[in-house]
């Protein structure tokens, strides 16, 4: 099934708001191959942050981007003691192996993602074929820090799926 899927990213943006608190060394990708491109970001934040909370915003691309199904807001803290919130659960899941952010707060130093790259197999259910843009925006203390914003694409070829149950 590995070849019946494109799930990779397109482009990657990162702004600080605050570089008194929050900066950013690091935020590019890098094609890999015609079919995996990895995500690298690094950042420091310089002072303890024990209120962070984190929206999450999904859109698809359709002459322009458009808010799709996911708008999310979560307290960052509770959730990696949690794990509460089902859409957080699956974005945490794709990037979690490749990052220091996993841990419990309070968050401070560098902030690392490196190496990143999607893996179809890690999304409980898939999406329909398209452009999308994954908006993250990050508040401490109820003030906005700094934005990523993640571009990817995901096409899925059902004829080169095995399962072919369809009629």
């Amino acid at each position: 099934m590995q070849e019946a899927v494109v799930f990779k990213f397109t482009n990657f943006q990162c702004e600080s708001y605050n570089r008194s608190w929050f900066v950013f060394h690091e935020c590019r990708l890098r094609a890999i191959s015609r079919t995996k491109v990895i995500l690298n970001m690094n950042g420091t934040i310089l002072y303890p942050a024990n209120r962070i909370l984190t929206q999450f915003i999904l859109y698809k691309r359709d002459n322009g981007y458009k808010p799709w199904l996911v708008n999310v807001r979560i307290d960052t803290c509770r959730f990696v003691k949690q794990n509460y919130n089902p859409v957080a659960k699956i974005i945490f899941s794709l990037f979690q192996e490749f990052s220091n952010i996993n841990h419990t707060c309070p968050y401070m130093g560098p902030q690392i993602l490196q190496g990143f790259y999607l893996r179809p197999e890690k999304l409980i259910r898939p999406l329909p074929n398209g452009d999308y843009m994954l908006a993250i925006i990050w508040n401490f203390d109820r003030r906005p820090q700094f934005d990523t914003n993640i571009s990817f694409t995901f096409a899925e070829d059902l004829s080169k799926t095995n399962n072919k149950h369809y009629i």
